[in-house]
């Protein structure tokens, strides 16, 4: 077979089982779309699968969000596969050859829905249609105009280009190229992304909800994002009414991005109101540096990369984890909140979550813990291994001042 020929599964007495995608070049060699009883997978089948994706982030646009993730891969039941939607612009990442040939049919299925707007009833529950209809006249996903439709290709994908056929990452499916940064809201707060070359698809959603528990709590507080990227906690504990906000990222574009973030924002009176700073630098060294230089702040959140992508840097990874929480403490203020995160999905949660404890034991700051938070809603999670972002909550206690 090849990549993206359908492939049925039977069992040991030639039932049907499942149909998938099949990827000669993938350890996973079918990407299973459908179980159970036969169906057929066409343009109409994926239309009604992306339709349900919509469904299940109806309510998003309502909260001031015209930028979130449209598809989660196995979790909307379309694995290998990942879309966003930056406004009027759509992002299609690929994870596996087996959807090259599908592009033509994914994408004319996508136009369907898009102008549809609205989701069939054969599709999601009738307390689901009703909810969209009632919000369609309002914040519709359907619009005047087509969208913009970006490809972009992981890189092992990249690394195979005698099987994608001229695809490149970054080409446009539909529309024009956009000219820049393509501009979105989430919560009401305006960003900007680089869809054609940025990381993932060009920004990250699945920290929505964390960024606004962080606004939350920065009101007064002196702040430091570590791993800022293109400041999204930043931007967010501005709003909140943080009195200073550092940005600490090794990447100086990155961080370009962040101050342009906030100039979209400049026109909030708390966003105008917070000192924002930026930082170019290693993480790990900067952090002992701010210690050594006395530096504290009363709100640290480290947002770090994935750490281990394959079970062999699992160990490694934890040990990482435990290390970033100790220099992270080591600007904490006595009585602050730490916020830190893992998107290492082969690193469980409770290995996790021990790391970090013991690594703020073992640095005299025990934490008291507030929350443990995941992902957002548009980041779906329908078995145990889809569950990879970790987020802990905690206040430091020194234990000098334990009783």
């Amino acid at each position: 077979g090849k990549p993206g020929d359908l492939a049925v599964i039977f069992d040991d007495y030639r039932r049907f089982l499942a149909i998938g995608l099949y990827d000669p070049t993938s350890p996973m060699r079918v990407r299973v779309l459908h179980h159970g009883a036969p169906a057929e997978i066409d343009r109409a089948w994926l239309a009604d699968k992306l339709a349900a994706a919509v469904a299940w982030r109806a309510t998003l646009p309502e909260s001031g969000t015209t930028g979130y993730r449209l598809v989660h891969g196995e979790n909307d039941g379309l694995p290998g596969l990942v879309m966003d939607r930056y406004e009027a612009t759509l992002v299609v990442k690929l994870y596996s050859l087996a959807w090259t040939p599908w592009l033509a049919d994914l994408r004319a299925a996508l136009g369907e829905v898009w102008r549809a707007g609205v989701i069939a009833k054969s599709v999601v529950c009738d307390e689901a249609i009703s909810h969209m209809e009632g919000i369609a006249s309002r914040t519709p996903l359907a619009m005047t105009a087509a969208p913009a439709v970006v490809l972009r290709l992981s890189r092992e994908l990249e690394r195979q280009p005698e099987h994608l056929y001229g695809l490149t990452d970054g080409m446009m499916l539909a529309g024009p190229p956009p000219d820049g940064p393509v501009q979105f809201s989430e919560n009401g707060l305006r960003f900007e992304a680089d869809v054609l070359h940025g990381q993932k698809t060009g920004f990250f959603f699945d920290q929505r909800d964390n960024r606004a528990r962080v606004e939350k709590l920065a009101a007064g507080r002196r702040t430091l994002n570590v791993f800022a990227y293109s400041g999204g906690f930043s931007l967010y504990a501005a709003r909140g009414g943080a009195s200073e906000v550092t940005s600490l990222d090794a990447s100086a574009p990155a961080l370009a991005a962040a101050e342009r973030n906030f100039a979209l924002n400049r026109h909030l009176p708390a966003v105008a109101a917070a000192r924002h700073s930026v930082l170019v630098a290693d993480a790990f060294t900067a952090l002992a540096d701010l210690r050594q230089r006395g530096q504290r702040y009363d709100l640290v959140i480290v947002d770090p990369p994935a750490f281990a992508k394959r079970e062999s840097e699992v160990s490694a990874a934890v040990q990482t984890y435990g290390r970033l929480t100790g220099l992270a403490l080591g600007v904490l203020a006595p009585g602050g909140t730490l916020v830190m995160s893992s998107c290492s999905s082969r690193v469980s949660a409770p290995a996790f979550f021990t790391a970090v404890n013991r690594a703020a034991t073992q640095a005299g700051w025990p934490l008291i813990e507030l929350d443990r938070t995941g992902h957002a809603i548009d980041h779906p999670v329908l078995f145990p291994e889809g569950a990879y972002l970790k987020c802990l909550f905690a206040q430091s206690v020194s234990l000098n001042h334990v009783v």
